[in-house]
């Protein structure tokens, strides 16, 4: 966390830190455009192509207009602390899997694909899923207590508000806890967060409070990631840790060893498979 703070310039810049709010809530055409506002800095959304087609792109622009990456030029951190901003990329109770395209120039969301289709899920996802920006799950790092690399994407988070938050959505989250899902071998964590303005945020601060107010939350999170590929004839996941879920204060751990990551990814001091990065030589932590 004080890695985090001080890539804000410290705890004076942090106040100075720009916080973004949740996008409006209503369905996006292929020509929509949604602004995501803080105070003094407005952008918007806009895509291209229709929704369940592989030329669909949602593309991310600053006030002036200017390309931006969800995955590289949103903070991570918010002006509040311990509150970090989340991309939704697929929307609560949807199937079509939709991701930020890691490898394309600045990173719009899109369908994933597999055998030249779109893919969906075989049932929707409960809850509103997406990544944490300025985050980096490093292929090239093996983790101490689970003997597995990342999966070279941004952290997941899995957001439990009671909102269907649309795709594109930029929100603000609390972190509360945290799995150790291992697919394929490869470490992909599961950020379990909290819309700071959903009507359940003031009563859930840790896993903890999670698991005591609703324990059936937690148990189902995990066992939708666990079997959610067997339609396709692959095995099931597995989660590290004994299937426990861990508290908040290892997510907050976690979140900022994914921040230095990306850092040393966006310094061209990490090796990155062909991910789109737009390597810089100063430091910059987003608009």
């Amino acid at each position: 966390m004080l890695r985090l703070a001080a890539a804000c310039g410290g705890r004076r810049a942090i106040a100075r830190c720009q916080c973004y709010l949740a996008l409006p809530v209503r369905p996006l055409s292929s020509t929509a455009t949604s602004p995501f506002i803080n105070g003094t800095f407005e952008g918007n959304i806009a895509a291209d192509g229709a929704l369940g087609t592989p030329e669909y792109r949602l593309h991310f622009k600053n006030a002036f207009g200017k390309p931006i990456s969800p995955w590289h030029d949103i903070r991570l951190q918010t002006c509040q602390y311990g509150i970090f901003n989340a991309v939704i990329e697929i929307p609560k109770m949807t199937t079509a899997k939709m991701e930020v395209a890691t490898k394309e120039v600045n990173n719009p969301i899109a369908q994933d694909m597999k055998k030249g289709k779109v893919r969906e899920y075989h049932g929707p996802i409960f809850w509103n899923y997406g990544l944490l920006p300025q985050t980096w799950e490093d292929p090239n790092a093996v983790d101490a207590m689970t003997g597995c690399k990342g999966d070279n994407h941004p952290l997941d988070v899995v957001e439990i508000g009671s909102a269907a938050l649309p795709i594109g959505t930029v929100v603000p989250v609390k972190p509360l806890g945290i799995l150790a899902m291992i697919d394929e071998g490869e470490l992909d964590w599961k950020v379990i967060a909290i819309a700071i303005n959903d009507p359940l945020a003031d009563e859930l601060d840790d896993l903890k409070h999670l698991e005591e107010k609703y324990p059936e939350v937690v148990s189902g999170i995990r066992e939708w990631f666990r079997w959610y590929k067997t339609p396709d004839g692959k095995p099931l996941n597995t989660f590290g840790f004994e299937d426990q879920a861990l508290p908040r204060a290892k997510a907050n751990e976690v979140i900022s060893e994914a921040f230095d990551a990306w850092r040393n990814l966006r310094f061209g001091k990490s090796q990155h498979n062909g991910l789109w990065t737009q390597t810089v030589t100063a430091w910059t932590d987003g608009l």
